[in-house]
Formats: C-alpha cells, structure tokens, sequence
C-alpha cells in the first residue's frame, strides 16, 4: 500500500513527465550513464525509444539527489532495457542503462528474482 509520500512522489516522478522533458532535450547525461551506455553497447536512440514505449516498474523516494526511478522498455530491436534516470526541475538525469539479466529478473522483467 502506497504512503501518502509515495503517492506524492509518484505524481512528480512519472513517465509522462520523464517523455516530455525527453522530447524538449531537458536531458543531463551523466559521465557514469554515457561510459555505460558506450561499455553496453547501447545507443541513446535506444533510451529515447525505451523511454516513449516504457514503463516505471520501480521508485526510489529516498535516492540522492533526486528521486529517481527504474523504466522497463524495448529498445530499437525489441531488446528488454532497463533504465535508471533522476528527475529535477525540469531536467532528467540519466542515471544508467542496461540490457535486463533473465537471471536477475523474473519472465515479466519487472520482479526481481529472489537470491
């Protein structure tokens, strides 16, 4: 059951508002994202695509400096991404991208698999 915080945070930390600011450029690639995105082999036309046809799986209220989320997605060709990226005034601050472990996650990507 959602607090009345999460809930709050959940109104300001959603993918809409992640697409809109992707599409005005209001983007701040971090070093650590872009030498990640260059060590994974995945382009940003791939966050772009992932970003517009995904979906916040998780939220992390307590992240620093900004809340920050967790978006499941299909890249360019239909390869399973997940995204890490920070919200803050008007601006997204990609944190990471990844190609989703099967063995981390569960079938749906969305659940993490027990240790």
């Amino acid at each position: 059951m959602s607090t009345r915080r999460e809930k709050l945070n959940e109104d300001l930390l959603n993918i809409d508002i992640i697409k809109e600011y992707i599409a005005k450029r209001k983007i701040d690639w971090t070093k650590h994202c872009l030498n990640r995105l260059n060590q994974r082999n995945i382009q940003i036309s791939d966050i772009k695509t992932v970003i517009n046809n995904g979906k916040i799986i998780e939220y992390y209220y307590d992240d620093y400096p900004y809340l920050s989320c967790l978006i499941l997605g299909y890249s360019l060709d239909n390869r399973i991404i997940h995204i890490v990226c920070g919200l803050s005034e008007n601006i997204v601050h990609m944190i990471t991208a990844y190609y989703t472990d099967t063995e981390k996650w569960e079938e749906d990507m969305k659940t993490r698999r027990e240790k």
